[in-house]
């Protein structure tokens, strides 16, 4: 029968679309990679964390915390100077310098979800939405959103589709406002928020990040290096796999496009070691509705006709068309 049938944009769509699916539930190298280097970061995030709330609250105890805030319930504003924050600049003094004096290394590390991955508090936002979408990718894709646009996008100047699916994927996670100076702990809604809950302190200073860097010695800052390059290591696994999967489907794209007949994607598709059923192939439009059936399709047609109905022969009908179309 499939031998027959000529194939269209449509067939070409619902082959394309069926075999990435595939292409991205296999179990490959590539994926593996990725899936590993977010576990990963999952356990160094917590354990670092704990680690930062250690080194900052040796800068500013818990006592003088509460001392401040107890003269703020006092005095008002001129003593608001405690504030929660999730980011800090962490420094230490054990290198040298040429001369052989002592220097200051910092950094600027953020535990949000959107924190920077290069140490840069005011880095492009491209590398932290990245991060954002590939973190919580399962949760996205339920969403109906795209959380690989900017892995797919890769190299490719900004441009109107892009732009589309990063701000759904953004507003899906419930990204707070792009102000830096204006982030806070209520700043983020629903999983943004959730992901940043458990990571916030008590600092002492009158700006963003407080007023100066907090001292830290050198091994525990290797070890926020080490949780920052496992936060990189996410984005750069996941680009990896989605270019493994892009190179596939250029080639799917190409060969679908040569295809004269619907057998020929099908015996693709079989080789490929993936089932498509004809019949359902053919009975379904591009939306995944069964309208082609005789019974759908003549209830469909009928419906088009200009026909005295009462109001509740008419939601009879259409209670009977959906139904029928579901089954």
């Amino acid at each position: 029968m499939s031998a027959k049938i000529r194939m269209n944009t449509e067939y070409r769509n619902k082959f394309y679309n069926r075999i990435k699916d595939v292409f991205e539930k296999e179990e490959t190298q590539e994926r593996q990679a990725f899936l590993q280097a977010r576990e990963s970061f999952n356990h160094l995030q917590k354990s670092t964390f704990d680690l930062a709330k250690q080194v900052v609250e040796r800068s500013y105890p818990k006592e003088d915390v509460n001392t401040l805030r107890v003269f703020k319930k006092k005095y008002g504003d001129p003593c608001d100077v405690v504030a929660k924050d999730k980011c800090f600049y962490f420094a230490h003094n054990e290198d040298v310098d040429d001369e052989g004096e002592s220097k200051e290394t910092k950094s600027h590390f953020d535990f949000g979800l959107f924190g920077n991955l290069n140490g840069n508090e005011y880095s492009g936002q491209e590398d932290t939405e990245h991060f954002a979408h590939a973190y919580f990718r399962e949760e996205l894709k339920e969403k109906g959103c795209n959380p690989d646009i900017i892995a797919q996008q890769s190299g490719k100047d900004n441009n109107p589709h892009k732009t589309k699916h990063v701000d759904m994927c953004n507003k899906a996670l419930g990204k707070g406002n792009t102000n830096h100076y204006s982030d806070s702990e209520h700043n983020s809604i629903g999983l943004a928020k959730d992901f940043n809950a458990p990571f916030y302190c008590d600092v002492i200073g009158t700006s963003h990040c407080r007023s100066r860097a907090i001292a830290c010695t050198k091994d525990e800052y290797n070890i926020f290096l080490a949780w920052r390059s496992a936060k990189a290591k996410v984005v750069s696994t996941h680009q990896t796999w989605i270019n493994s999967i892009m190179k596939q489907c250029d080639q799917l794209k190409i060969g679908l496009k040569a295809y004269r007949y619907l057998s020929e994607g099908i015996e693709l598709a079989s080789e490929l070691g993936i089932k498509v059923d004809e019949a359902e192939l053919i009975r379904t439009n591009s939306t995944g509705l069964t309208i082609y059936n005789p019974t759908n399709l003549a209830n469909m047609i009928k419906g088009m006709k200009n026909k005295e109905q009462t109001r509740e022969q008419k939601i009879y009908e259409r209670m009977k068309y959906e139904k029928e179309s579901v089954n």
